[in-house]
């Protein structure tokens, strides 16, 4: 019976990997252009897109590498929101709401991954939005302006299809909605509504009339919950209950709040932001670096042999699986996030240099087998301690926690975000995957 050792069975793995993310990291259309005597191909490979489902389980996914406003260029707006009628304990999440409902209504457009964020500086609260590949902004303004509009619709069942009609009780009849726990029954999460004195009038005279009928909740001319009701509710107060997760609650507590506050923004600043580097530039950006690249990849086998080969391997399936994970999540790719990138490639090969120099020294009193072993875990406290300092300088420059006293600028985000997962695959790639190559090579360099 045939016997596979440990080193070839994660070298198997590491070459199936590979190969997916060389699929995914392909574009889309491939030119082939070949003449050669009689045969003339002239086509363009199209690359299949990922689509089966299953039962209720779809996947689609066209694998597309999304650029930022510096690349493809778009729309920068900015609202200012007036906030001088909330109160200034609900303000932040009166602005979290409303960035829920921007975002949503960014997302009727098909925009690739737009950005919406708060800002608030000087007493001013503001919303950024970055449309990339959106260069008329007319009807993106009209659309994002416009106040959130809540409705609650009844739905009668006595036609044959379900039809609405909307009652006098609107968003602003609604004080607030907060996220609670039905300790009576489950403990699931609810959602506690707490209306006006002339919105608790209305909502009573409306569940009377609505027993065992649902009563639609509709932000934005669409349907966001649709409860039964259950019985008359007076008093003002009333939960929406169901099987929510926790998440699902928030979200839906947010949709709510976002049509209760009245709250109104004003455009301040619109601009259509021309792609920085056009079509020529980025090729030549793209020939800069490969270029580089093959500098960087001819250095290593000149200085190192054999073990250079391998590190080549290593770099070149490090640079195959970062840009497959670019498309996967996906991330918006600026160009401060490909100079985190191309930063990320020379700290995967600084991982091989350490551990070859360590090589060199234990080579000479070892055989080279125990020698590389002990140089990887030797030279692996070294390579540990540089990543983490530079994974915590990643995150401070992401700022995930939106803390007021470090930059929350896009594009430096966009750069510690791909500087970080290329430490993290570099990581993978200098120590797995050279590691387990060089093990193979070793044992039948032997043989």
């Amino acid at each position: 019976m045939l016997q596979i050792s440990t080193p070839v069975k994660k070298t198997l793995l590491i070459l199936f990997l590979t190969i997916i993310a060389t699929f995914i990291s392909l574009p889309n259309q491939i030119p082939v252009n070949l003449k050669l005597g009689k045969i003339d191909i002239q086509k363009n490979i199209v690359r299949p897109d990922i689509n089966f489902k299953i039962g209720k389980f779809e996947i689609k996914k066209s694998f597309n590498l999304i650029l930022g406003l510096d690349l493809a260029g778009g729309s920068h707006l900015v609202f200012e929101a007036d906030t001088s009628n909330i109160d200034p304990d609900d303000v932040g999440n009166a602005l979290d709401s409303l960035r829920d409902v921007i975002e949503r209504r960014v997302n009727l457009f098909g925009v690739s991954e737009p950005v919406v964020q708060t800002s608030s500086f000087n007493g001013k609260d503001r919303i950024i939005v970055e449309l990339p590949g959106v260069k008329d902004t007319k009807e993106a303004v009209n659309t994002i302006g416009k106040t959130a509009q809540l409705l609650f619709a009844e739905v009668p069942q006595s036609t044959e299809s379900a039809s609405f009609k909307l009652t006098d009780l609107t968003g602003a009849d609604l004080s607030k909605a907060s996220v609670a726990f039905d300790q009576q029954k489950n403990g699931n999460p609810v959602i506690q509504l707490q209306f006006s004195e002339e919105g608790a009038e209305k909502f009573e005279k409306i569940t009377s009339e609505n027993i065992g009928n649902p009563l639609a909740i509709i932000l934005d001319n669409e349907v966001i919950s649709a409860p039964i009701v259950q019985e008359v509710i007076s008093g003002g107060q009333a939960v929406i209950s169901g099987d929510f997760t926790l998440d699902q609650a928030k979200q839906l507590s947010l949709q709510l709040n976002a049509g209760a506050l009245p709250l109104s923004i004003n455009l301040v600043e619109e601009k259509t932001v021309e792609a920085i580097l056009g079509t020529e530039s980025v090729n030549k950006s793209i020939k800069a670096g490969f270029i580089g690249l093959s500098m960087v990849l001819l250095f290593m086998i000149l200085s190192y042999g054999w073990l250079g080969v391998i590190a080549d391997l290593g770099l070149i399936i490090f640079g195959v699986i970062t840009l497959s994970l670019y498309k996967l999540i996906p991330v918006v790719l600026t160009l401060p996030g490909i100079a985190g990138f191309l930063l990320s490639v020379g700290m995967a090969v600084d991982s091989n240099i350490l551990i070859f120099e360590r090589y060199k020294e234990e080579k000479l009193r070892r055989n080279t087998q125990d020698a590389l072993e002990v140089s990887f875990g030797r030279a692996w406290d070294s390579i540990r301690d540089a990543n983490i300092a530079s994974l915590v300088t990643a995150f401070i420059l992401a700022n995930p926690f939106d803390w007021s006293f470090l930059h929350t600028s896009g594009p430096v985000r966009g750069f510690a975000v791909t500087l970080a997962s290329g430490i993290g695959i570099s990581l993978f790639t200098g120590i797995y995957v050279s590691r387990n190559l060089l093990r193979v090579f070793v044992k039948e360099k032997k043989k």
